[in-house]
């Protein structure tokens, strides 16, 4: 099929969530007019999504970098410009539905899914490349040709061909957060790795509504800093298609370019009105290292044993992890950290008093794949909620504060751990590893729900620092003891007599039982100081 069909600005095809929790498909006219009328964008799933988001989001860079609301030619050309463009945007309470319009028309011809020549997001002459089916392209499905879901969403005909609304949607997906399971076509390429978002540990603001959630991710300086973006360049906007296999460039200088990367070449393929798979090579890549463009990803800081020099790597997000644990990453206050450029951003507009938010929330989408990224293993995201000052030169002191005491908060459940294995150990198991592990994602599970409320509620105009993180340090600990009195009251009489086991590598004899491990237990978690110290002259059975 050569025609022109289901062009994405007119045809319903992105899910959005309305206040009253339904939900609809809307074109992209349809959802830019009526933003802020929906509450979220609504996706088969958290990552689809965000790579929705970021379409989203590239759009309104190549509008608004150029063009005021009026639609008139405007180019930003400094800071200030970026800053009073953002605001006006703001307290319009709506975006204006004329000026992205007439932009976005001026492109009709490349938003079509189908095209004999210029397909959206596709190369129309792929060549030789790996064939998937519609249950691959579909990433609640997430099929290949030899593994399949045990427990699929879909069964029979329903996995083998997607509409094209949904194939719309899935293809954002495939490129944002493919594996690495197609191999290359042609010999002694580089490995591109997983799709760009695959790599990163991704994170965004949530407004009140859709309109406010694009506003708070639109950065209009890098960093929310004093740094102007390259000229915008999105990929609808290219003269031609990079067709190239496995093809290295460099990190775009702009965000609508990065924001709409081709991670894979890809050509959806058809029969009626039924997608029923598609055509997949690797694409444009580059390396993660200090990709320092990126404003949506936690980073961790890395110091290269060759050069002795720092590097930025992102930080992916680990689905046995809460948020919260990761704060130090999202302030930036991690060992020569880095904050997330849309965090900065949202500290910039809220110090200059352009935002009169009191908290904001962000969540995070991610991806956990099997080994080497060769499969999708699971979906997930999370988020948080904390106030705004937070971000602030008042919040600095708050900010640490509460760094430390999510480290005492980890402390604690280690120590809680320790004891879960001991307790093990003395009722008969080998190491009792198993058990610690358990024992404290149980704790973490426990925390969780009272730390976020404890974090939100955080005000800095009001609250006295050292109160509340005392407050903190009662509750944590006595959710902690509890569950330790829990672990004990369980046990049996075996337990509470003991037994010696041999350390590991010697034939040093160490005698476990439950009074022992509870003692040291109990003390251990006494104090903020006994977290970290041990007894003169005493045995830590922790």
């Amino acid at each position: 099929m050569n025609d022109k069909s289901f062009n994405l600005l007119h045809e319903k095809w992105i899910v959005v969530m309305k206040p009253d929790g339904s939900t609809e498909e809307v074109s992209l006219l349809g959802l830019f007019s009526n933003a802020h009328h929906f509450l979220r964008l609504a996706g088969e799933l958290p990552t689809q999504d965000i790579a929705v988001l970021r379409l989203l989001l590239a759009i309104m860079h190549a509008v608004f970098a150029r063009y005021d609301l009026d639609g008139q030619w405007a180019p930003i050309s400094s800071p200030y410009d970026a800053l009073e463009r953002w605001k006006t945007l703001w307290d319009a309470g709506a975006l204006p539905e004329d000026t992205i319009e007439n932009y976005l028309l001026r492109y009709e011809d490349r938003f079509y899914l189908f095209h004999p020549d210029r397909p959206f997001y596709q190369v129309a002459s792929l060549g030789e490349a790996t064939d998937y089916s519609a249950a691959k392209l579909n990433g609640e499905l997430s099929e290949s040709g030899n593994k399949s879901r045990l427990f699929p969403q879909r069964a029979g005909s329903a996995k083998s061909g997607l509409t094209c609304a949904e194939a719309a949607r899935w293809l954002l997906y495939v490129n944002a957060f493919d594996d690495t399971s197609a191999k290359p076509k042609k010999k002694g390429l580089p490995s591109p790795g997983a799709g760009w978002l695959g790599k990163l540990g991704i994170i965004a603001a949530v407004g009140d509504n859709l309109y406010e959630t694009l506003l708070l991710n639109l950065v209009l300086l890098k960093d929310g800093g004093d740094e102007l973006w390259g000229a915008e360049r999105p990929v609808w906007e290219a003269e031609t298609v990079r067709s190239g296999e496995r093809t290295e460039i460099v990190v775009p200088d702009n965000p609508s370019a990065l924001l709409t990367l081709q991670s894979r070449r890809l050509l959806l393929r058809r029969q009626e009105k039924a997608v029923t798979g598609y055509s997949l090579l690797g694409g444009d890549f580059f390396p993660k290292e200090n990709a320092l463009n990126e404003q949506m990803t936690l980073w961790r800081k890395v110091v290269d044993k060759n050069s002795k020099l720092p590097q930025y790597h992102p930080k992916r997000h680990d689905p046995a992890r809460q948020l919260w644990r990761d704060f130090s990453a999202l302030a930036g206050q991690a060992e020569g950290g880095r904050r997330p450029g849309v965090v900065t951003w949202l500290a910039r507009l809220k110090i200059d008093n352009l935002i009169p938010r009191s908290h904001f929330r962000f969540q995070t989408a991610a991806v956990k794949y099997g080994d080497k990224d060769f499969f999708v293993d699971d979906v997930f995201g999370d988020s948080i909620s904390f106030s705004g000052d937070l971000l602030t030169d008042l919040g600095a002191s708050w900010v640490h504060r509460i760094i430390d005491e999510i480290n005492t908060t980890g402390m604690l459940v280690e120590h809680l751990g320790h004891l879960g294995q001991n307790v093990a150990r003395a009722e008969g198991s080998s190491d009792g590893n198993a058990e610690r592990e358990t024992v404290k994602e149980q704790a973490f599970f426990s925390l969780d729900r009272p730390f976020r409320s404890w974090l939100e509620a955080i005000d800095p105009h009001r609250d006295d620092l050292d109160q509340v993180c005392d407050n903190w340090w009662e509750q944590a600990r006595r959710i902690v003891r509890r569950i330790g009195g829990d672990i004990v009251s369980r046990c049996g009489p075996r337990a509470f007599t003991g037994r010696y086991l041999s350390e590991r590598g010697t034939e040093v004899q160490r005698h476990y039982s439950v009074p022992e491990a509870y003692q040291w237990f109990l003390y251990r978690t006494s104090t903020r100081q006994a977290l970290k110290t041990v007894k003169k002259g005493g045995k830590d059975n922790g």
